[in-house]
């Protein structure tokens, strides 16, 4: 089953680890965080009015939901079960279609990639036959030479110069030929004629090879890098095509309901889990005019750099119903809890919700690509952005997404710009430090005092107007 969100803040947050240790030995502060729960049972009426009820609530009061959890189990004999297994598994279908396509580009990108690092070295050896470096010049020459002989003047077959090598009078071919740079050096060797007719046409072919090689050899290797961007590209599709199948079939996953006695293998039930976080930043300004903060503390220099806090609303709900026409029916148990968090604790709580079984759907998805294909992504970045690195203007414009974290959704988030990553590009993980006195004191304080009205309104007004008792 998943963690319970209250348990997540109660262990990420050095406040609330603190209070959890004093409950312990007995000691109660003066301002706690609530909890308050109601049970609400029907099978005449639809259990969704209360869940759209309670959002409408927490929108009333500032505290705009978002949903932390939303995890369901089924009986195997119930109809939901089946139904929900049926549509994952066509989920699954359609994902496992896209993801083939995904593997086979993502093996033509690393033969391209192959072939891009084998056309770049032997462009690097034209470019060394430039140099002012006349050992480096003649090294190089001769290593091109090899290249011709390997690759070109071996399509001759019995006349070419590595045969010949080795027959009677043509010992010095080989030698001669990696000696001469062009005809004219051939008339000065003390070889014979018969080595020198050889020579001369060899050494003519070369440099003609020489010339019109670079500029074929850099035309390939642009097309290549054209060839890398498309497929890239194309990757980067079908892995957005596949990435809702992948989520969808995920979320149609019945999650491990344990020794839950109300999951009976025969009985038509549902188990549905649901966990909303309903935030409201405190203003310190707007609180020190209202009086619920020391005056001092208006547009005060010395709470520049102090950190964010909220008013938080946490509401759980267990649904356990009877599935009906596509409509829900039974009982629904709603927990309300109050908490004050900094803008530290509501980001290592994403970051844990990330870790844990609440995000096994995007650990799920980022499974399929692999780390070693994330490690590739600096040499497509290098290719693909090689003529934008003289200018700084062109660079800001190209093209740098990775096409495997596609697949995670990532670039259907908005970029945050200050999140802090070490040195080796990866974000390094939140550590939440304690308040400091004028934080623990007054706007914790005050957040929690926010936390706990908020909490506790919502949770009455929802008993009073289906007419139960009020709270006492």
């Amino acid at each position: 089953m998943v963690r319970a969100i209250y348990e997540i803040i109660e262990e990420i947050s050095p406040y609330y680890k603190k209070r959890t240790e004093d409950k312990k030995k007995g000691i109660i502060d003066s301002v706690s965080e609530s909890s308050h729960k109601l049970t609400y049972e029907s099978y005449s009426e639809t259990l969704e009015p209360v869940y759209y009820f309670i959002i409408d609530l927490m929108n009333e009061f500032s505290h705009p939901p978002e949903k932390l959890v939303d995890n369901f189990t089924g009986t195997p004999g119930s109809n939901q079960s089946s139904e929900l297994m049926l549509k994952g598994s066509r989920m699954i279908e359609e994902a496992s279609k896209i993801m083939q396509t995904v593997g086979i580009l993502t093996k033509s990108i690393l033969q391209i990639i192959y072939d891009l690092r084998d056309f770049k070295i032997r462009l690097q050896s034209y470019d060394t036959l430039k140099s002012s470096k006349k050992e480096e010049r003649e090294a190089t020459l001769l290593s091109l030479k090899q290249i011709w002989l390997d690759k070109v003047d071996i399509l001759k077959g019995g006349s070419a110069i590595k045969v010949l090598y080795g027959q009677v009078g043509f010992q010095t071919l080989f030698d001669a030929f990696m000696i001469v740079n062009n005809e004219k050096d051939v008339d000065k060797l003390d070889l014979n004629d018969r080595i020198k007719r050889t020579i001369k046409p060899r050494i003519q072919e070369f440099n003609i090879w020489l010339a019109s090689s670079e500029g074929e050899l850099r035309k390939r290797y642009e097309m290549q890098r054209i060839y890398l961007k498309s497929q890239v590209n194309s990757l980067k599709l079908y892995s957005r095509w596949a990435k809702p199948y992948l989520k969808a079939a995920q979320d149609l996953q019945q999650k491990d309901q344990g020794r839950n006695p109300s999951i009976v293998t025969t009985f038509n039930r549902v188990v549905l889990e649901l966990t909303l976080l309903g935030k409201s930043e405190i203003k310190v300004d707007e609180a020190a005019l209202e009086g619920s903060l020391p005056s001092d503390f208006y547009k005060s220099s010395s709470l520049k750099g102090k950190r964010k806090y909220y008013s938080c609303v946490l509401v759980d709900f267990v649904f356990t119903a009877v599935p009906t026409q596509g409509n829900y029916i039974g009982k629904v148990e709603v927990t309300f809890r109050g908490y004050a968090l900094n803008e530290d604790e509501i980001k290592k709580l994403d970051e844990e919700l990330g870790k844990s079984d609440v995000g096994d759907a995007l650990s799920f998805i980022e499974g399929a690509t692999g780390e070693n294909l994330a490690l590739l992504q600096k040499e497509i970045d290098d290719y693909l952005n090689e003529k934008d690195k003289p200018t700084s203007s062109a660079s800001k414009t190209s093209d740098t997404s990775n096409p495997f974290l596609a697949l995670i959704g990532h670039y259907n988030k908005k970029e945050k710009t200050d999140d802090k990553k070490s040195k080796n590009g990866e974000k390094k993980e939140i550590v939440v430090k304690p308040d400091d006195w004028i934080e623990k004191e007054h706007i914790r304080k005050l957040a929690a005092e926010k936390a706990l009205k908020v909490s506790f309104n919502i949770f009455d007004i929802y008993k009073k107007s289906h007419g139960m008792p009020s709270y006492t």
